[in-house]
């Protein structure tokens, strides 16, 4: 059997075990810290020739200049001419999807006409420009360029620019070919804390932008922790998770693939399962058992679900409901005969996969929705990515002399009781006699 904790909801220290299980530090170590610190400051100060240096040092990419560093339209399009039919085919059946899901998402301004002729409402509008992080090297993910760069073009951005390392020069066509299919603007060959920094302060060769989505490794991730403020960012990301819960009716080999299609990505991963039916964990221990022999990634998978994984015992659905919002999931399946009989108690998960055939693997690739999901039980307070992230919102305020008359005198009491004169004075010049 293979190594993984079996809990109990009935157990006395069952909600400690558990708060346990689902802790993960997200703190960088000092060693990691510094060195991206030094990073951030070099190119904030020394721009291209700074970028030149780290991406010679780390990504043993050596050119005379940063402007060598940026990938041609024509070079996008000779690698979606590169791939195969298949993967062309597949990339592009994805990117319509989420194009298809994003187009609903769009915030639109909107006014409201008051009795007396003033105005209030929102207006709405992209930001001016976007940086999307992308990995690169063996570590290549064209569903992470679909999935942060198709939203952006959605809600408008004009330029969108896509950093992507590649180590000694090593390309992969079907980053490139999705960033062509989801009409990245520009794409520059860089990685690591050097490429945030540059999208953070810009160079002499990359301009600035507003906003760093996309994930990376730990550098990356401390990169943009730390220049939050000078842009933004989509969020930190923690290790990918999985929640299932099952009514113990599906077939178990199902949810054991379930659960290692997240215990793969990395052995902090987590993968948990719920299910009232003792003997059906069991059953699906049994099938993991089976199952990890065939799995290229055996060991991944195998140290994910000893560190961090759990088969647990609930007394019913409606429990599993209450523990499903506790552990707040990036990824939720309902296994479940009626999974909308569960749906609306849920208020806290980052994506809900409903019944038995809706596997989690669909939404990492080309169902629609976006993968970029909050984890580390974030889904208690934020959404995945979409539209609205590269939407700013303004207020728009308009009012005729007679409104500001009849406002100003409530402005002007709340002004003076907090000891705000010019904010008094302000509202009562409008003040009609």
């Amino acid at each position: 059997m293979p190594d993984i904790r079996r809990l109990n909801t009935t157990d006395a220290d069952f909600r400690a075990a558990l708060d346990r299980l689902l802790a993960w530090d997200s703190a960088t170590d000092e060693r990691v810290f510094t060195t991206v610190m030094q990073v951030l400051k070099d190119v904030r100060e020394r721009g291209d020739a700074a970028l030149l240096e780290y991406t010679r040092k780390f990504d043993r990419l050596d050119v005379a200049q940063a402007t060598e560093l940026e990938v041609s339209a024509q070079q996008l399009q000779k690698s979606l001419k590169a791939i195969n039919t298949s993967q062309r085919e597949a990339l592009e059946t994805a990117a319509d999807r989420l194009w298809t899901y994003a187009e609903r998402q769009k915030l639109e301004s909107w006014e409201i006409q008051e009795k007396d002729g003033s105005r209030l409402g929102q207006q709405v509008s992209p930001m001016d420009r976007a940086g999307l992080y992308a990995p690169g090297g063996k570590a290549a993910y064209p569903s992470s360029v679909l999935m942060n760069a198709i939203p952006a073009k959605v809600a408008g951005v004009p330029e969108l620019i896509m950093v992507v390392p590649t180590p000694a020069g090593e390309r992969n066509d079907m980053v490139f070919a999705a960033a062509a299919i989801a009409g990245v603007d520009r794409v520059f060959t860089i990685g690591g804390a050097q490429a945030v920094a540059a999208l953070a302060y810009g160079t002499e060769t990359i301009p600035q932008v507003d906003k760093i989505v996309g994930p990376g490794n730990i550098y990356v991730a401390t990169a943009k922790r730390m220049v939050y403020g000078a842009v933004g960012i989509d969020m930190i990301a923690g290790p990918s998770e999985i929640l299932v819960v099952c009514d113990g009716d599906t077939d178990p080999d199902w949810i054991a693939m379930d659960l290692f299609s997240q215990a793969e990505h990395d052995e902090d991963a987590q993968s948990i399962l719920l299910c009232p039916d003792a003997d059906f964990l069991e059953r699906v221990a049994t099938s993991m058992d089976k199952l990890l022999t065939e799995m290229p990634r055996a060991e991944i998978i195998r140290s994910s679900l000893r560190e961090r994984g759990a088969l647990i015992a609930v007394r019913d659905l409606d429990e599993a409901v209450e523990l499903i919002n506790h552990i707040a999931p990036e990824h939720l399946e309902l296994s479940v005969a009626d999974p909308d009989a569960l749906l609306h108690g849920i208020r806290h998960a980052g994506a809900i996969f409903m019944g038995r055939f809706t596997a989690e693997a669909l939404g990492d690739y080309c169902a629609g929705p976006n993968h970029v999901l909050p984890t580390s039980r974030t889904a208690r307070f934020s959404s995945p990515l979409g539209v609205y992230d590269f939407q700013k919102r303004s207020s728009v305020l308009d009012f005729t002399h007679d409104a500001a008359s009849a406002l100003g005198k409530t402005a002007s009491v709340l002004a003076h009781g907090e000891g705000l004169v010019a904010h008094a004075r302000s509202a009562e010049y409008r003040i009609k006699d």
